[in-house]
């Protein structure tokens, strides 16, 4: 069973389909096709049901998919090990992080990590923080930062913790007050960062335990923008303070959240049992480290 194969359909999965996976392994359409065709043909059965430009994986894709991601993690520890058996002088860092919190939290620490590291090559990644999970647990990522996982399969250290802040326009009627919960904002139109995004899981579990049901004006995976957004009046966004706190707007009021549960806690997240190049380990250390 060929590796590749095996990673152009978890790809396939992944992706949702075969032409966005096509963009990711950085081939033509038909060459991915082709490759899930062998491998369906090789195992002798169907993995996959194709739906329009959608696909849904079948009984026994549902079987094999968790598999091939396992194969294909411990394959990316191997080399990992290897390069460092060898005594490789240039490490490799493949680390995820999402929009969020990039620039306010990271920036600062990737410049000390580059100044005290030059010879790693660090390979970034952005995307939101469900997604982020997928690619650690697959292996194509070392390290990402994401919110605590509730998973067993995934290990973490704590980045940073903070309250979120509901961001309205300042003449709206609840801008007044210095806090709020999700309660008092039902009726006012919700503005959330794009599907994928893990703080969503935070806002849509408060609203599930009062039973409220938003309505959703708009999403987007830019901060700025969601806050230009609110500050127009569209609706509520929601941040974690320190980023609120890092970008003053005239035009808006953040009030404390103080609904239960909701509680931004950033972590450093990898696999469980996984191979940690020295890269890796590194980062890890200086994260654990004040800032200068």
């Amino acid at each position: 069973m060929e590796l590749r194969n095996l990673r152009v359909f978890v790809e396939v999965v992944r992706q949702g389909g075969f032409s966005n996976a096509a963009k990711t392994v950085f081939a033509t359409q038909s060459t991915v096709s082709k490759a899930v065709k062998q491998l369906e043909e090789e195992i002798g059965a169907p993995l996959l049901e194709r739906l329009g430009h959608r696909v849904r994986l079948t009984d026994l894709g549902e079987a094999v998919y968790p598999r091939a991601v396992r194969l294909l993690a411990d394959r990316a520890d191997l080399l990992s090990e290897l390069d460092e058996l060898r005594g490789l002088k240039r490490g490799t860092l493949r680390l995820g992080l999402p929009p969020v919190a990039s620039s306010s939290i990271f920036a600062p620490l990737l410049v000390r990590y580059r100044r005290l590291y030059p010879g790693i090559d660090v390979r970034l990644i952005e995307h939101g923080g469900d997604e982020l999970m997928e690619r650690v647990r697959s292996g194509d990522l070392d390290l990402a930062a994401s919110l605590r996982p509730e998973t067993d399969d995934l290990e973490w250290q704590d980045v940073k913790r903070e309250p979120l802040v509901a961001v309205l326009a300042a003449d709206h009627p609840l801008a007044q007050a210095s806090s709020t919960d999700i309660a008092a904002l039902k009726d006012v139109p919700f503005i959330l960062f794009a599907e994928g995004f893990a703080i969503n899981r935070l806002i849509g579990n408060a609203c599930r335990r009062r039973g409220i049901e938003p309505v959703v004006a708009a999403r987007s995976s830019q901060v700025d923008f969601l806050m230009e957004l609110a500050a127009a009046g569209l609706g509520v966004a929601f941040l974690p303070r320190v980023l609120a706190e890092h970008r003053p707007h005239s035009r808006i009021r953040a009030l404390l959240l103080t609904e239960p549960e909701t509680e931004w806690r950033l972590t450093m997240i990898w696999r469980q049992g996984g191979y940690l190049p020295h890269a890796a380990r590194a980062w890890l250390a200086m994260a654990r480290q004040p800032s200068d």
